[in-house]
């Protein structure tokens, strides 16, 4: 241990120039600069030496080691808060929870998102692009020790035009807390089920998590995902994962009622039930492989009722870490009952793909999506991605180059 160290931990608890206890070391001598304050720690419980009764003053010391010590200083009260900040991803592995660093931290936290994405797409040999910019600031304050809020709000411009097309929406407002042995989250958040292959967007509502290992999540609301997209004005779903060795199991119901567009969603009045399941190996800690299954039960749909997604997927960029990179492949074969706003930035929800609300023409889509990501640097990220779809029940085909470039702070 370095003599800062010792001296800024004997100083938190209080250390006096007198012996508390026999030496308990048998190579720290009473002459010893640090005798004093290495006495009063070993006393008080916080170090405790090696095995063979030595102090060990001359060998370097882990990071986990450094964490118990402050692990144990924190419980007899010291004011050690710059080292558990320090030290707090090894503390949290310790299961040790940093209160008084908390306390004294700032109640609300501030971190956003700028996002600038590209999309080509080549629609039945009609080519469209848009170039937008969206910009996410999060708030996060800490009500009390079991409830949390979280806001967020969104910017988005139009960058093909000089129109000065541009929203901003007060996009997530939510709690999270505990009730129980249950995990609580309500308000407006992202709702997003079936790995996004039947809804990945904005959520008015409230979803109550139990278990670890083998997790339970249901919830209830209304699904609202702004703009002229479908509206459920009943909303209610339930999944149920687990895991067995390398093998994760999910099971999923999700029902939507009253769907309209976004003017008239009382009068369209379509109700539409979907079940998904899913499966996914893990072969080791880079190459994953999924397939998931639907069945949808959608008013006035005359297609197919079924569907399936087959992913595979090996590494993932992170953005905490520069050159870090991944690639995923999707195969998708959806009847319009197994989706109501899909998760891609294909156009699979694009109304020649799933027919109007108000008419029997639905049609769903197949096709497929490679995409690839890559950290540039520490918290700038890139992804490209491409799509080849078709509808299932007609002729009508697309494909879109898509890609983005992320940046968090």
């Amino acid at each position: 241990m370095k003599k800062s160290l010792v001296l800024a931990m004997a100083m938190a608890l209080g250390v006096t120039a007198s012996a508390y206890a026999a030496n308990p070391f048998s190579d720290v001598p009473a002459g010893h600069w640090a005798y004093d304050s290495i006495n009063k720690l070993a006393a008080a419980g916080v170090i405790d030496g090696y095995g063979d009764a030595t102090f060990g003053g001359d060998k370097l010391m882990t990071r986990y080691e450094m964490a118990q010590i402050v692990a144990k200083a924190m419980a007899k009260g010291a004011n050690v808060d710059k080292l558990a900040a320090e030290f707090a991803d090894e503390l949290d592995n310790l299961g040790v929870r940093v209160a008084n660093l908390e306390k004294k931290a700032d109640n609300v936290k501030i971190t956003g998102e700028v996002r600038y994405a590209y999309a080509d797409n080549d629609k039945n040999d009609k080519n469209t692009n848009y170039n937008k910019l969206r910009s996410r600031i999060w708030f996060a304050g800490q009500v009390n020790e079991d409830w949390t809020y979280t806001g967020m709000i969104q910017n988005e411009q139009n960058l093909d035009n000089n129109k000065g097309d541009e929203t901003t929406d007060f996009q997530r407002a939510y709690v999270n807390g505990k009730i129980g042995g249950l995990k609580v989250q309500a308000g407006r958040y992202n709702m997003k089920v079936a790995d996004g292959n039947v809804y990945d967007n904005r959520f008015d509502g409230v979803q109550a998590s139990y278990g670890k290992d083998i997790k339970l999540v249901a919830g209830y609301g209304k699904a609202d995902p702004g703009s002229g997209d479908p509206k459920a004005e009943d909303t209610y779903y339930a999944e149920l994962s687990g895991k067995l060795g390398a093998l994760s199991l999910m099971a999923g119901y999700y029902n939507f009622e009253d769907i309209g567009t976004a003017k008239d969603a009382k009068t369209t009045g379509i109700d539409q039930d979907i079940w998904a399941v899913n499966a996914e190996y893990a072969f080791d800690k880079n190459f994953k492989l999924g397939a998931m299954y639907l069945n949808g039960d959608k008013d006035g749909y005359t297609g197919d009722d079924d569907g399936y997604v087959v992913t595979a997927s090996y590494k993932g960029a992170k953005a905490s870490k520069p050159g870090s990179w991944g690639i995923v492949a999707k195969y998708y074969d959806q009847g319009a009952s197994t989706y109501v706003d899909h998760t891609m930035d294909g156009l699979a929800d694009d109304e020649m793909f799933k027919g109007t609300l108000n008419e029997n023409k639905t049609e769903g889509f197949k096709g497929y999506s490679v995409a690839a990501d890559y950290a540039l640097a520490k918290n700038i990220v890139a992804k490209v991605q491409w799509f080849d779809l078709e509808s299932k029940e007609g002729e009508e085909d697309a494909e879109t180059l898509w890609g983005q470039v992320v940046f968090t702070f």
